[in-house]
């Protein structure tokens, strides 16, 4: 059944697409990227090359054109059905044809069909979008071009049918990808950093804010291609004003100036330092066949859900002490560790961690509705705020059914998610926490989960931003319109988009200001930007496709929403937008006819599937590519005169019995009782997290010794005689995180204010004694101050 997967490279089948050339442009935290994908049909027969394969999630594809030797055809945004039929006319009438389309399932991954190209034929396809760069926990910018696309797990019973994936191994890929970048920025460019080999960066100026750096030879496609870029002094609040298309008719989005706000809003000390006491913390994780793929090639025993679980290890031990927690997961079917959520104490945490240490990638595929419905279902805790963290690889072929079942339960919690591994559906993951007023984070290569996980629950443990209000202070006759769906969260640090429409007499002298107000845990607050109204030089309609994805974006979720109700109102409205402004959406699709080839190409059609890179090679995952592959041609049949060459591919994936996300018949529960026992953990930071207690104090014996590099006899006899063993070992566990493991300090930071609060609450004497006596132990020289005592 593998071999299948592999028919188009073991089997040396032709494969039309040669190579693909990727050049991004960066102007601050916006992206532009520009892929030319060069196919060649060096067989007998006119081909019909299918390639399906992911974008950035909320990237605005707005230009697709094709080069047919001399001929330049520009692509046309057209609705749907419109466009899959004028491709098929052409096709069927013997004319080269070329559609883009999105899908309609996940707007993160595309279908790119061309059509009839003659035996010897070239051509070259130009595809743009752009996108914001996210910012990261470090003050990085995140872009991400995938490169990757696993196949996708289709739920029974959602909606609609799932997404054909032609996968093979990263080894096989048959064509070649080169990719470069230029950044620019008004503020110095530090540097820029990747899981992938890079060139040296070079600077393009003396003062260092414009750049180019690109991919190392070879890219071996196992995994996705991620530039973080770092900017010095970058994140203060900015205003970039763009004016209208001049072709545009005033008064419309795309004719009128649009405003692209980004605030930092910097909260005040006294209140971040409070952290909160209470909360209700609800873990999800991802345990379906692919989360035991290894996180990276250089250590294969690191699987995703082994490190998934040493990270859930951290996240409990970093509760505060009167929260309340829950713990599901999830396949095929889904776990929970408690009927409900319970309130965190020494008991109920050793009865949680002993579960998770059980867990293993043995429950089936990727169903995280039904765990989500049941989550919801469940009453919130009076003054205790609902924060779900949910971990997975992100293979789900339901995605927008996901995002919208975490969007209308929004005002219930926030949603924090973690796309772990390579080919991760950025869509998924950052449309969870987007609609649920959460933050993203995604894991890859050689990333360490926990600091990453740690970050996004200092964020949790905020104080709730509440109120929020957005208003404007322009000149007499202009107004502003804001596109952008209302903010729903503000994290310190973290970056707040508003997009806006400005009508009325445009006054390029003039001055604005946006002000945000919130109330922070009961303080009322604001932030506020002045900016000019002069349109920006050389932007092109960034701002303005920008703008006009996240209205699309809002109009299909509501489209979604109002269904049931057979309202076409909403998707006629996101067509005429999508054809004004040449962004693609779920409802219309690039479509492009060479007209000028003169005679018909004649031959019966052969249609080839251009395969993606498989992340992880397990036999699992490929039999589950196999099985779509067979099984699913979900973007579109083929042309009307060849149809039956497609009857077999034109069913939806559906399976009549459960099958793990990687294609096993129910494997999970087969599997979990024949699971080997876990591991003991390695790492001796873990090792000496998982000894501490529920409150924040560690206990004296012989592994806590271990951990320390001393004899439990050792530790004993260093010890002052007026203070309790559970103090002094909480006092030695301090000193060795702040002198030996300062490196990870995110990872531990939570977990030792908690210990230095018992320390304190104990009143215990000769606490600098023991510091004293702790250094002189392990060899640090610690202040009492620095450990927080």
């Amino acid at each position: 059944m593998m071999n299948c997967c592999a028919l188009l490279t073991e089997k040396k089948e032709p494969v039309p697409l040669k190579s693909i050339d990727a050049q991004l442009e960066v102007k601050d935290h916006v992206a532009t990227l520009v892929s030319t994908l060069n196919y060649e049909n060096k067989e007998d027969k006119p081909l019909e090359a299918v390639f399906v394969f992911p974008l950035p999630g909320d990237a605005a594809v707005c230009h697709f054109s094709a080069q047919i030797g001399e001929t330049h055809i520009v692509a046309e945004v057209k609705e749907r059905q419109q466009a899959q039929e004028e491709y098929d006319d052409a096709l069927s009438s013997g004319q080269q044809a070329f559609l883009l389309e999105e899908s309609e399932q996940s707007p993160d991954i595309f279908s790119l069909k061309v059509g009839r190209l003659p035996p010897g034929e070239s051509a070259s396809i130009r595809l743009e979008y752009v996108t914001e760069l996210a910012v990261q926990a470090d003050d990085g910018l995140r872009f991400c071009l995938p490169a990757v696309l696993n196949p996708r797990y289709q739920p029974q019973g959602s909606e609609g049918p799932s997404v054909q994936v032609t996968s093979v191994p990263a080894s096989l890929v048959p064509y070649s990808l080169s990719f470069s970048a230029q950044v620019s920025s008004p503020h110095p460019i530090s540097k820029i950093e990747s899981s992938c080999s890079l060139e040296p960066l070079q600077y393009l100026n003396a003062d260092q804010t414009q750049a180019t750096v690109k991919l190392g030879g070879g890219h071996k496609f196992d995994r996705d291609i991620e530039l973080l870029i770092y900017y010095k002094d970058a994140h203060q609040p900015s205003a970039v004003v763009e004016a209208g298309q001049a072709s545009a008719k005033p008064g419309s989005l795309m004719g009128d100036p649009v405003v692209m706000v980004s605030l930092y809003p910097e909260f005040p000390q006294s209140v971040m330092s409070s952290r909160a006491a209470c909360g209700e913390f609800v873990f999800l994780m991802d345990r379906s066949g692919s989360m035991g793929c290894p996180m990276n090639n250089s250590t294969p025993q690191e699987t995703c859900i082994s490190i998934a679980r040493d990270t859930l290890l951290l996240l409990l031990k970093s509760l505060p002490m009167g929260c309340y927690f829950s713990i599901y997961s999830f396949g095929s079917s889904f776990e929970h560790i408690f009927p409900k959520s319970v309130e965190y104490s020494e008991k109920t945490m050793k009865e949680a961690l002993e579960e998770v240490e059980k867990m293993e990638s043995n429950l089936g595929g990727t169903e995280i509705l039904q765990p989500l419905k049941h989550i919801y279902s469940q009453a919130c805790i009076p003054k205790h705020p609902r924060q779900l963290f949910v971990f997975t690889d992100g293979e789900v072929g339901n995605t927008k059914e996901v995002t919208d079942l975490v969007k209308k339960n929004a005002d219930s919690h926030r949603c924090f998610s973690f796309g772990i591994g390579e080919g991760a559906s950025s869509a998924l993951i950052n449309g969870m926490a987007k609609d649920g007023g959460g933050h993203a984070q995604f894991i890859t290569g050689a990333d360490r989960m926990q600091p990453k996980v740690m970050q996004s629950l200092r964020f949790a443990l905020q104080p709730a931003v509440e109120d929020i209000s957005v208003s404007w202070d322009l000149p007499k006759g202009v107004s502003a319109t804001v596109l952008s769906p209302p903010i729903t969260a503000i994290f310190q640090g973290q970056r707040s988009l508003i997009y806006a429409q400005l009508t009325g007499p445009s006054s390029e002298e003039a001055d604005g200001s946006v002000t945000v107000k919130y109330s922070l845990a009961g303080h009322p607050s604001q932030n506020q930007l002045h900016f000019n109204l002069k349109p920006a030089e050389d932007s092109g309609l960034t701002v303005h496709r920008l703008a006009a994805r996240t209205v699309i974006r809002s109009m299909e979720s509501e489209e979604r929403t109002r269904r049931r109700h057979q309202d076409e109102e909403m998707k006629k409205k996101v067509v005429e937008l999508s054809i004004q402004s040449g962004v693609s959406s779920c409802f219309t699709a690039f479509i492009a006819v060479n007209k000028d080839s003169g005679q018909a190409v004649q031959g019966p059609l052969v249609r080839r599937n251009v395969p993606t890179a498989l992340a992880c090679n397990s036999p699992r995952r490929m039999a589950r590519s196999c099985s779509a592959s067979q099984r699913n041609n979900k973007f579109r049949h083929a042309p009307r005169d060849n149809r039956s060459l497609c009857m077999e591919s034109s069913r939806s994936y559906r399976h009549e019995e459960p099958i793990d996300c990687d294609g096993d018949l129910d494997s999970g529960r087969s599997a979990r009782s024949a699971a080997e026992p876990p591991q003991p953990h390695k790492d001796p930071l873990l090792q000496l997290v998982s000894l501490q207690n529920a409150s924040g104090s560690w206990m004296l014996h012989e592994a806590l010794a271990a951990v320390l590099g001393k004899t439990k006899e050792e530790v004993e006899k260093a010890k002052p005689e007026l203070v309790n063993n559970e103090v002094w070992a909480s006092i030695l566990a301090l000193i060795w995180l702040h002198g030996f493991k300062m490196n990870a300090k995110e990872e531990w930071e939570l977990l030792a204010m908690k210990a230095a609060s018992w320390i304190k609450a104990q009143n215990a004497p000769c606490v600098s004694e023991c510091v004293e006596a702790g250094n002189k132990l392990l060899g640090c020289s610690m202040k009492k101050e620095a450990l927080g005592l």
